[in-house]
């Protein structure tokens, strides 16, 4: 898909909500179309997933930032970082000073399970760990028991993996990423031993990928152990794997057929356990074990269905983690699907009930569900701008923008981040790193966040 001729959003004035991937993805397209670009965002800092969301043994993946910070550069484009939406501005107030907004605020909540036991202590989201070790301010004060030797994480996906690789990866290996110092320092006194990732259908249905699949085999700390008898697939799924739409599970399937199955050599072991699903979390004050009906798949290809077969497993740890999916905060002021967990929409135009929501569009996660990998915000973001566009086709702009939102944050006292405030947060955080050898040390909370984009020194702890 290609970017908008100049022309078509030349003098237009757009709001985008939110600084991930599809946030930054939608500013490129706005910004080559010839349009101004303002980015508001919660946190003193920008980049959503890409910070908050990748594993710190993933850098690569965060080289993206890279090309977010080309973005920002550009002279059309404005960062309001620490800045709410509904506290500091509202949805409607953003509406009136601008010809449109793109929210694109992605989907921050786990689905839950809606099982026995699952609010008890030790049972935990996924969400909650990954944004724990990665620093987001939000969840720096979370206090996780690792004194168990088992664990159990629920879930195919890579995000599922990413908890099982940061539980089975030494210490010694973490130092070396920019893992934040209070995570790195309770997996430092971690006994678990023994984790048990496990997912309610077979590996036909795993969504992770091969190059996750293929990290977790070579961890030097911890052996990959599976059932063979699991990898012995019915005729539905050797249909999906036959299909293209199947092709990445397939691959999957091959990478776990020529590994080893039960061999211990390594002092942690991750347990690939399939056709389990969750019955219950047990213990007296805390979670104890985790129980689950046995199941087999039924059903045509891409359409099967887990039946509980009678026997019961059971699985004996003391923290769970739970990683069956996410789904959007609602935004207020805009219309929100429950179900879906995302906001209505029409190639990325919002709709209220049956008609069109003026001026408003959604980009990312919020709009589409939490699928596909962050490249694919780009192809969701560049066809929310193509219909922005169509729809403003020649017509002037008369809306404030910049300088209506300005006066409105300074009217109420709104301490704002620009783009070169976050430089600052990003240059004593790469200071504070080189003096341990990591890329960077971050800051995890808000007051020390400010007080580096302002002065380039965080507040003492």
């Amino acid at each position: 898909m290609k970017s908008a001729p100049m022309s078509e959003g030349q003098g237009l004035r757009i709001a985008v909500v939110g600084s991930g991937p599809a946030g930054f993805y939608a500013a490129e397209a706005l910004l080559a179309a010839g349009a101004e670009v303002d980015v508001v965002e919660r946190l003193p800092t920008p980049f959503g997933l890409v910070r908050f969301g990748v594993a710190p043994d993933h850098p690569k993946i965060k080289q993206v930032c890279q090309t977010f910070t080309e973005i920002a550069g550009h002279e059309r484009f404005a960062f309001f970082g620490n800045a709410t939406l509904g506290r500091d501005v509202t949805l409607a107030e953003l509406r009136a000073l601008y010809d449109a907004v793109v929210v694109a605020s992605g989907a921050s909540r786990d689905r839950r399970l809606g099982v026995p036991g699952e609010d008890l202590p030790g049972s935990w989201s996924a969400t909650d760990f990954v944004s724990w070790y990665n620093g987001h301010p939000d969840f720096r004060d979370r206090v996780f028991d690792l004194s168990g030797e088992a664990a159990v994480v629920l879930g195919q996906g890579n995000v599922a993996i990413d908890v099982c690789r940061m539980l089975a990866t030494s210490p010694d290996a973490l130092r070396r990423t920019d893992i934040c110092a209070h995570a790195l320092e309770q997996l430092a006194e971690s006994r678990i031993r023994e984790i048990h990732l496990v997912g309610r259908r077979g590996p036909a249905q795993a969504k992770w990928t091969a190059k996750e699949l293929r990290e977790l085999g070579a961890l030097p700390e911890a052996d990959l152990v599976h059932d063979p008898d699991d990898l012995a697939l019915g005729a539905a799924c050797a249909a999906e794997l036959a299909d293209p739409r199947g092709a990445r599970a397939a691959q999957s399937l091959r990478i776990l057929r020529a590994s080893p199955s039960g061999a211990r050599t390594r002092p942690k072991a991750i347990h690939l356990r399939f056709n389990l699903r969750p019955r219950a979390f047990e213990g007296e004050a805390k979670v104890e074990r985790a129980l689950f009906d046995r199941c087999r798949l039924s059903g045509a290809p891409f359409a099967q269905t887990a039946e509980p077969t009678g026997e019961t497993v059971a699985i004996e740890a003391g923290v769970a983690f739970r990683s069956v999916g996410y789904r959007a905060a609602p935004v207020d002021g805009a219309p929100f699907d429950a179900r879906s967990g995302a906001i209505p929409h029409e190639r990325g135009r919002v709709r209220d009930g049956d008609a069109p929501a003026r001026g408003l569009y959604v980009a990312g996660w919020i709009k589409r569900g939490p699928s596909g990998v962050i490249g694919d915000n780009r192809a969701c973001s560049l066809e929310t701008v193509e219909t922005l566009l169509a729809d403003f086709a020649g017509a002037p702009s008369s809306a404030p923008g910049r300088d209506g939102l300005r006066a409105l944050f300074a009217g109420r006292g709104v301490r704002t981040v620009d783009f070169r405030a976050w430089t600052r947060i990003d240059e004593a955080e790469r200071r504070a790193g080189a003096a341990i050898g990591k890329p960077r040390e971050k800051l995890t909370s808000v007051e020390a966040m400010l007080e580096a984009a302002a002065n380039g020194q965080p507040a003492p702890a």
